[in-house]
């Protein structure tokens, strides 16, 4: 009976540390810009931009593949300079920045 006991928390422990391992070796590196500009816009999740969402969005922005900030129509001008700002002066992790226009 203590044999299986300890067998458990030895097979525990190995998986345990097998999975800690795998989380350094696997892990994903996450853009930091798209959770700054989906803070930046309006929030109301409406969908008239095209994309499920404002996450949507700024994940479009943060990848390039929108090219102007006027996209999300309920945003205001001065909230659409600021993400313009921040994305063509921030460095994302490939130490590239975006090229978009308000």
């Amino acid at each position: 009976m203590i044999t299986a006991i300890i067998m458990m928390f030895v097979v525990g422990a190995v998986l345990g540390l097998i999975l800690g391992i795998a989380s350094n070796v696997f892990k994903v590196e996450v853009d930091e810009r798209v959770e700054k500009v989906t803070a930046m816009l309006p929030g109301y999740n409406c969908g008239s931009c095209g994309f499920a969402g404002c996450s949507g969005m700024a994940e479009a922005m943060v990848a390039g593949e929108v090219a102007t900030a006027s996209a999300c129509k309920p945003s205001k001008p001065d909230a659409r300079t600021k993400i313009v700002e921040y994305l063509t002066t921030t460095p994302g992790p490939d130490g590239n920045t975006i090229n978009i226009k308000a």
